[in-house]
C-alpha cells in the first residue's frame, strides 16, 4: 500500500538528508518518478541519493544522453532525464523495456514525456520550489518511513 508524506526542505542540506533517507528506504527493483519544474532540484536530489549509496564520482544530468547508469554494490541504478524526448516512441528505439526487465533502481525525471510507454511508478517524488525552500511530496510504499527518517536524524 502506498502512503503519502510531505516535507519542507529549508536548504540544500535538507536535500542531502532526503537523498540519504531515500537511499536507505527505497530498494531495487523500483521505479521512481521525479516531478518538478526546471530548477526544482530533481538532479540535485539524485546526486545526493547516489552519494548516499556510495557513488563518489560526478553525477551529471542525462539531459542529452537520456540515461546514465551507475553500478553500486551489486545494484544498477539508472538515472533518466526525458526532458528532451521529442516523442514517447523514442523510448522504444533506445530499448527502454530492457531497463525495466532488470532488478535495477530507475530514477526518472520528466516521466510525463514518456507517458504511455513507461510503467506506473513505485514511487512519485514531487519537488516544488517555494522561494528558497522546497516542498516535497512523497508517494510510495514507505513514504512515511522516509519522512520519519528525516525527522529522526536532526531537523532541517
Amino acid at each position: 500500500m502506498n502512503t503519502t508524506a510531505e516535507l519542507i526542505l529549508e536548504s540544500e542540506a535538507g536535500t542531502e538528508k532526503l537523498g540519504a533517507a531515500l537511499a536507505h528506504v527505497v530498494q531495487a527493483p523500483a521505479t521512481v518518478f521525479l516531478e518538478g519544474t526546471l530548477g526544482a532540484g530533481k538532479t540535485t536530489l539524485v546526486r545526493y541519493w547516489l552519494r548516499a549509496l556510495g557513488h563518489s564520482g560526478a553525477v551529471k544530468s542525462p539531459t542529452y544522453t537520456l540515461v546514465e547508469p551507475y553500478e553500486l554494490d551489486g545494484v544498477t541504478l539508472y538515472h533518466f532525464d526525458l526532458y528532451r524526448l521529442g516523442d514517447p516512441e523514442e523510448l522504444e528505439y533506445m530499448g527502454m523495456r530492457d531497463y525495466f526487465d532488470s532488478e535495477s533502481l530507475r530514477l526518472i525525471e520528466w516521466a510525463e514525456r514518456g507517458q504511455g510507454l513507461l510503467p506506473e511508478p513505485d514511487w512519485l517524488i514531487r519537488l516544488v520550489p517555494e522561494g528558497s525552500r522546497r516542498r516535497i511530496t512523497l508517494q510510495g510504499p514507505a513514504a512515511q518511513a522516509v519522512a520519519n527518517r528525516m525527522t529522526e536524524h536532526a531537523s532541517d
